[in-house]
């Protein structure tokens, strides 16, 4: 009992450490930049030119001021943390690779600019989680899909051009590629829990559950206590008062 207690508080603590750890190396990277008056912009993922692939491993580490990181700091979180409770065998391949694929895409088709930020990241744990999640038909993860749906559905709009200092290519990369994910990784799915009288063999009958009442429905043992108490005999017996 001692070890499965630790395991858990193992596991419980991956879910949220490493979204935290994470989250803070980010932070650091910024006030890095800012306290010693450094601009890694230029080590962002420039489109078409060799150079500019570095920043594929770079730029989700790089932001261009504290309203950039602050608008993606709490949904990165969020997405990370259920990541790592859902998905965690494959939750660093998710990341890995994500950040790896989308930078790539973003290189392939962005304009000719310096991308910067971790939302390309967000934008593949979106979509990764919300397809897997209905691939699966599995309830818990379903809900999860829908959450995703009501906390950042309004972000499906930032995969097409309409504001010009947002990196849509990367946003639209990101969605591509957490797809793929979703489809790769279909052999993962967690299967449903199924429940005795879910499976073809199950028999009424011969559940133990299901035996303690008849056929009305009624508790057998409550039943058979009533049938006691009215089957009882109570006898007295009166003793004359001698003076």
């Amino acid at each position: 009992m001692i070890m499965k207690d630790h395991e858990h508080f193992k596991f419980s603590n991956g879910v949220v450490a490493y979204p935290l750890f994470f989250i803070l190396f980010i932070w650091i990277v910024f006030w890095f930049e800012v306290r010693f008056g450094f601009n890694f912009s230029k080590f962002g993922i420039y489109p078409l030119e060799f150079k500019g692939l570095r920043g594929i491993i770079f730029s989700p580490f790089i932001h261009g001021d504290i309203q950039h990181i602050y608008h993606n700091t709490i949904p990165l979180l969020v997405l990370l943390m259920a990541l790592f409770y859902f998905y965690r065998p494959i939750a660093w391949k998710i990341i890995f690779f994500g950040i790896l694929i989308s930078g790539l895409l973003t290189w392939s088709i962005g304009r000719p600019s310096y991308h910067i930020g971790a939302s390309s990241l967000i934008y593949v744990l979106v979509s990764f989680i919300f397809f897997k999640g209905i691939f699966t038909k599995y309830f818990r993860l379903v809900a999860l899909s829908l959450l995703v749906i009501f906390l950042y559905g309004s972000m499906i709009w930032y995969v097409f051009p309409i504001e010009e200092k947002v990196s849509w290519e990367g946003h639209l990369s990101g969605l591509i590629t957490g797809l793929i994910f979703a489809l790769y990784f279909k052999k993962k799915i967690p299967k449903a829990k199924k429940y005795p009288w879910e499976e073809d063999s199950y028999n009424a009958q011969d559940d133990p559950f299901l035996k303690q009442f008849d056929e009305h429905g009624n508790f057998i043992e409550i039943n058979k206590m009533e049938e006691e108490q009215s089957n009882t005999t109570i006898n007295y017996t009166y003793k004359e008062k001698k003076d």
